[in-house]
């Protein structure tokens, strides 16, 4: 049996998971890994990828980086979350708004020191990730359009730290970052049609707040229709390996999605949505295993 004193120590510890969405951090770490594997550095030894300090150094950095932003944005966002989140934010609250602040700035720190292990452009880099984070936290967020367009960009920021890092500019890394693009971009989109009551709430001037449902509608639309031009690529021009069976297991996803849209009316149609979405990006990062699966057993 736990005393009641390990027990608070246990909630606090699954609050502040809770808080920097330590699941997500992981799935990020991960996916780092796998695409400097089988995509960035696919011409190096994986032995030599896998223990390379200054990657190691470069995701942690991002870890940090991504955990802060999460601890800022819940921070600016407590009140919201009690309308749209009720349950997640009684677990959130059980931190105070003093330790997660100081958490914040801690990880930033940390963030700061481990890119300067590899270079001082690294140190440059995370700095105006840190930055655009906040800013988008503090200000963009509220703002439609600019609000959305800035948490898809810097949701795929990791990986841009990875591509500097191997230099590696072929066509199919960028066909790639599209596709990511285009699916962070409805995700996001997704999710302030799921939060309508809350960002109400706090005068939040998102996409359909100020254009409506139905406008949103027509654009998440239009955003999974041009994830087909990165997919028809993908498929047909550049070799992907196995990874061809997770772009046709999108096809049918994505056109379960559109028509689940157009019925769609409560906040739970949208979390439904919200969560098919979420499904083909978190398959997506472990699908790239599949791009050359004979090749990286070779290079073992």
């Amino acid at each position: 049996m736990l005393s009641r004193k390990q027990k608070h120590i246990l909630l606090k510890f699954f609050s502040m998971f809770s808080v920097v969405r330590g699941y997500n951090i992981l799935i990020v770490v991960i996916a780092q890994y796998l695409t400097a594997i089988f995509i960035l550095g696919h011409d190096l030894p994986v032995k030599d990828v896998v223990l390379d300090l200054n990657l190691l150094m470069l995701v942690l950095a991002s870890a940090a980086t991504i955990a802060g932003g999460y601890i800022i944005n819940n921070f600016y966002d407590s009140e919201k979350d009690l309308i749209n989140r009720p349950i997640k934010s009684k677990l959130d609250k059980l931190i105070s708004q003093n330790t997660k602040l100081s958490f914040y700035f801690v990880l930033n720190f940390l963030a700061a020191v481990m890119a300067s292990y590899v270079s001082f452009k690294g140190v440059i880099f995370f700095s105006i990730y840190i930055f655009g984070i906040w800013f988008y936290s503090h200000k963009l967020k509220k703002m439609p359009f600019i609000g959305n367009l800035t948490s898809a960009i810097l949701t795929i920021t990791p990986f841009f730290a990875i591509f500097m890092y191997y230099k590696n500019f072929e066509h199919v890394v960028f066909v790639h970052a599209i596709f990511l693009f285009l699916m962070m971009s409805m995700r996001e989109l997704t999710k302030d049609l799921e939060n309508i009551k809350g960002d109400l709430a706090q005068n939040y001037k998102t996409i359909p707040i100020v254009y409506g449902e139905r406008a949103s509608k027509i654009m998440l639309t239009i955003l999974a229709i041009l994830t087909w031009l990165p997919i028809s690529l993908l498929l047909s021009r550049y070799d992907i390996g196995y990874m061809y069976l997770y772009f046709y297991l999108c096809i049918p996803l994505l056109l379960a999605f559109l028509l689940i849209l157009w019925m769609s009316k409560t906040k739970t149609h949208y979390l439904i949505l919200h969560n098919i979405l979420k499904f083909i990006i978190v398959v997506g990062a472990f699908s790239i295993v599949l791009i050359k699966v004979s090749v990286v057993l070779n290079r073992i």
